[in-house]
C-alpha cells in the first residue's frame, strides 16, 4: 500500500464532511470529487471547471447496496448485459434520489458507476457517501488520464490533491456510458435494451 494512502483517505474524508472538493484517481481518468449529496460542493466543482449547468455528472458507489440508496427500483435484469463490457461502465438509472439537485438530470435520472479502484472503494466504504466524479479538466479540455497532464488551475482550485497514483504512467480511458431500456426486453424486433451513450 502506498505510504500516502491513509493520509489521502483522511484528508478526503475531511472534505466529505464539509463542502470540500478534491482531486483524485478513479478506475478511469483523474477526477474532481465531492460528496454527491452536497449541492454547495457540486457548485464549487462546476465553477472550477467553468462547466455548463446542463452537463451531467457521474456518481461513484461502492456496491449494489450503496447503489440502492440513490436509485429507486433497480432492474436487476441489467446484470447479465453489463458483463459484456470489459472496462468500467457507467449506467444511467431512472428514479434518482438522495443526491444534490444539480447531480440529478432533468428527467430524474443519474449516471452511476460501481467503482472498483482500491482507493475509491475504501473512501466510499469509510464515508458511507456516494462520490461525485467528473473529469479533472477545465470545460472544453481533454480529460487527464495521468496526473502529469493536469492543468495547474485545477490543482490550485481544490482543497486537497490525492498523492496516491500521481506517478502512474499507464493511461486510462473514460468509462463506457450506457442507458438501460427494459421496455425493449422480449420485443419482437429483438432490439438490445442497452443503449451505448459513450463507448
Amino acid at each position: 500500500m502506498h505510504k500516502d494512502f491513509e493520509i489521502d483517505l483522511h484528508k478526503c474524508l475531511s472534505c466529505l464532511e464539509t463542502d470540500g472538493i478534491f482531486l483524485y484517481p478513479t478506475d478511469t481518468v483523474w477526477g474532481l470529487g465531492a460528496d454527491a449529496s452536497n449541492e454547495t460542493a457540486v457548485q464549487r466543482i462546476m465553477h472550477l471547471k467553468n462547466r455548463p449547468a446542463n452537463k451531467s455528472f457521474v456518481v461513484l458507489v461502492a456496491d449494489q447496496v450503496q447503489l440502492a440508496q440513490y436509485v429507486t427500483d433497480i432492474d436487476q435484469r441489467i446484470q447479465p448485459y453489463l458483463r459484456q463490457f470489459h472496462k468500467p461502465t457507467t449506467v444511467i438509472y431512472p428514479g434518482a434520489h438522495g443526491l444534490a439537485p444539480t447531480v440529478i438530470a432533468a428527467d430524474g435520472s443519474v449516471a452511476i458507476r460501481i467503482c472498483n479502484d482500491p482507493f475509491c472503494q475504501e473512501l466510499l466504504r469509510r464515508s458511507g457517501k456516494a462520490l461525485l466524479s467528473t473529469s479533472a479538466n477545465l470545460s472544453g479540455q481533454a480529460a487527464p488520464a495521468l496526473y502529469a497532464e493536469m492543468d495547474p488551475a485545477i490543482i490550485q482550485g481544490v482543497d486537497y490533491v490525492v498523492r496516491y497514483r500521481q506517478d502512474d504512467t499507464e493511461r486510462s480511458a473514460p468509462s463506457t456510458i450506457i442507458k438501460w431500456h427494459p421496455d425493449l426486453l422480449n420485443t419482437a424486433d429483438n432490439k438490445s435494451p442497452i443503449e451505448i451513450i459513450r463507448n
